[in-house]
């Protein structure tokens, strides 16, 4: 008798969950100062869920109707053998989307791998295209590495997306020449709107609204808004830009919320799920995974819970306090 398909998740406010960010390690080996800018106690290697573990999870997430799992970190090759463990993923879940974001600087040497794997698309971390200015921002003069991946990656017909944090006083005079690279590369170039989360170093007058961005990038290039597309650019609003291999996005979780439409849920290394970026009201799975007697049955049981009181995060935006972060996580630690 064939088994009976486990309902699909949905959440309390009707919205379907179809995405999972899936962090592999809360270890990075930069130290960006809107990610990771207080220094904090890592977690043991005990507490970081094994990747039998994860792959375990992410037989669950299939079952319950998600289709696409982004793996994150940290740096997700920053814990050792993660290429073997992503390997493994495709073997065990051929029709699965698999998607990687990284900060790009260990990616090179892997490009060819990741395309034989089926990693089609991959996204970089890269707020400048100024050596000295990626050297205050992370704390690692490692540059050259990140526009290796990208050109490694681009050469093994991988997708990639470079998103950046869009910062006033940091990389807001460097439009042209993101403008410039997605003119000469087929790559999305996409402004994040700066966000406080916990941990970083964010001021108000630092951030970059995407509606400023918009204006200057219309003064330098003709632009045409494309549909949205969730299940390709998520929340990110894309433009074709004239003459250009690539594309302009912007994404704008200060400005224009997109709450209505999330889709994901986000499992740390430490085995937590967080059903929202600003919340820090969170749902232990390691316990439950690991002991003998609960397992994945139990811990599908608290997502469904958890599902029950998904916020909307533009709320968390609008009641925190002055000056202080929407979350006290640091973004290095949930995955992003």
């Amino acid at each position: 008798m064939a088994s009976v398909p486990a309902p699909r998740l949905a959440d309390d406010k009707g919205r379907q969950v179809s995405y999972l960010r899936l962090s592999v390690t809360d270890r990075c080996n930069l130290r960006c100062l809107y990610c990771d800018g207080q220094m904090r106690q890592r977690l043991t290697h005990h507490d970081v869920l094994r990747y039998e573990e994860l792959l375990e999870l992410m037989g669950m997430a299939q079952a319950l109707g998600i289709g696409k799992v982004r793996l994150t970190g940290g740096e997700p090759f920053a814990r050792r053998d993660f290429m073997e463990f992503l390997e493994s993923a495709r073997a065990r879940f051929p029709d699965m989307s698999l998607r990687l974001t990284t900060n790009g600087t260990l990616v090179a040497p892997y490009a060819a791998r990741l395309a034989a794997a089926g990693v089609d698309r991959v996204n970089i971390s890269l707020d400048t295209l100024m050596p000295e200015t990626f050297a205050r921002i992370t704390g690692q003069d490692l540059y050259a590495e990140v526009r290796r991946a990208i050109d490694a990656c681009i050469g093994a017909g991988i997708r990639v997306k470079i998103n950046a944090v869009a910062m006033r006083g940091v990389n807001d005079l460097e439009l042209p020449g993101f403008l410039a690279l997605a003119r000469e590369l087929p790559v999305d170039i996409r402004f994040i709107e700066f966000m406080p989360m916990g941990g970083a170093e964010w001021r108000a007058e630092q951030v970059w609204r995407a509606s400023d961005i918009l204006e200057k990038a219309q003064v330098l290039a003709r632009l045409t808004p494309l549909p949205r597309d969730a299940e390709d650019a998520g929340p990110a609003q894309m433009f074709a830009i004239e003459g250009g291999r690539g594309r302009l996005g912007l994404i704008t979780p200060l400005s224009n919320h997109f709450c209505g439409s999330c889709n994901r849920l986000r499992i740390t290394s430490g085995g937590v799920l967080r059903t929202c970026l600003f919340s820090d009201r969170v749902y232990r799975l390691r316990e439950a995974l690991r002991h003998p007697k609960l397992g994945l049955p139990a811990v599908e049981r608290i997502v469904r819970l958890a599902l029950r009181n998904k916020p909307l995060g533009a709320e968390l935006l609008a009641a925190r306090r002055s000056g202080q972060g929407v979350s006290e996580a640091a973004m290095s630690s949930i995955g992003g």
